[in-house]
């Protein structure tokens, strides 16, 4: 398979109670995914943006795919997280990027398309259309920071997602957590809002819950159905990328195999597993340590 990744590389620093560390981030962490389940003959291709000064945080992952569409800048983003265990955790940007350049090639050349939006401006709703516009295949879409406004100080908070009928149009299969779907619907109901967002075209969507599983929304035959599957019982250490891995593992097997409840068992169980890795090293291990689960 051939999948084109569209999302914007930042540098994280993590703020817990117990420590302050700067990691790769954003669009890392789909790649990661990725090449971790990626067969030989696979091939992933990635549209960001780099900084040589930065650049050194991210080779372990991209030094394994195609970099052909990444450009580079003085400055990439960077964003502050600083982690609480009882709520949604604080965002605040710096660097803030620009649009991504869209790769000029055939799109129709990529079994599917992954666009995350990290920072929430990776790409704009035009670029949306006109890969939609020349693009068969499946166009994945992980709202992520798309849900929060930029405010005050560069903090990124929750809001309703302007003119979001307009992206959804576009989209096939669309993930968020639960405070990000709350940003895409007036709707008080969970199911009507599903609903609402099915009647725009949507195939597919994914509303991860953090430590009680995910729960995916699809229709069969104009009936809307539903396959749930509970998180895995681990010692978590970190949860930063947990959901990115999980688009990119639930994105991979389902391009691959059109099986829903396929995909969601390996991406829980992906995203799981990951949050037990303490070390980078550790990444390598996981889609060994994910068959483990089910062998």
């Amino acid at each position: 398979m051939k999948l084109l990744v569209i999302g914007h590389s930042v540098v994280d620093t993590i703020i817990t109670e117990q420590d302050e560390v700067i990691k790769p981030g954003g669009i890392y962490y789909s790649i990661l995914g990725l090449v971790n389940f990626a067969e030989e003959t696979d091939v992933i291709c990635l549209c960001s943006e780099m900084s040589k000064t930065d650049e050194y945080l991210f080779s372990d992952i991209y030094n394994k795919i195609r970099v052909d569409y990444i450009s580079y800048k003085n400055k990439i983003p960077q964003v502050v997280l600083k982690l609480y265990d009882d709520k949604e955790r604080d965002e605040r940007y710096c660097n803030m990027s620009t649009n991504l350049s869209m790769p000029d090639e055939d799109l129709n050349n990529f079994d599917g398309i992954l666009i995350n939006m990290i920072s929430g401006f990776d790409i704009n709703l035009e670029q949306l259309r006109n890969i939609r516009n020349g693009y068969k295949g499946i166009l994945y879409i992980d709202v992520h920071t798309m849900a929060r406004g930029l405010g005050k100080d560069m903090k990124r908070e929750f809001r309703p997602i302007p003119d979001f009928k307009e992206w959804a149009v576009n989209i096939d299969v669309l993930q968020c957590n639960e405070g990000e779907f709350k940003t895409l619907s007036n709707k008080t109901s969970l199911i009507d809002a599903v609903c609402e967002l099915f009647s725009y075209g949507i195939e597919i969507i994914i509303i991860t819950k953090g430590d009680e599983g995910a729960r995916v929304f699809f229709e069969n035959q104009k009936r809307i159905e539903s396959v749930y599957v509970s998180s895995l019982k681990v010692k978590s250490t970190n949860y930063v990328g947990c959901g990115d891995v999980f688009g990119a593992v639930f994105f991979y097997n389902y391009i691959r195999n059109k099986d829903i409840a396929e995909a969601l068992k390996f991406a829980n169980a992906a995203a799981g597993i990951f949050t037990t890795y303490s070390q980078t090293e550790e990444y390598k291990n996981l889609k060994k340590d994910v068959l483990q689960r089910f062998s």
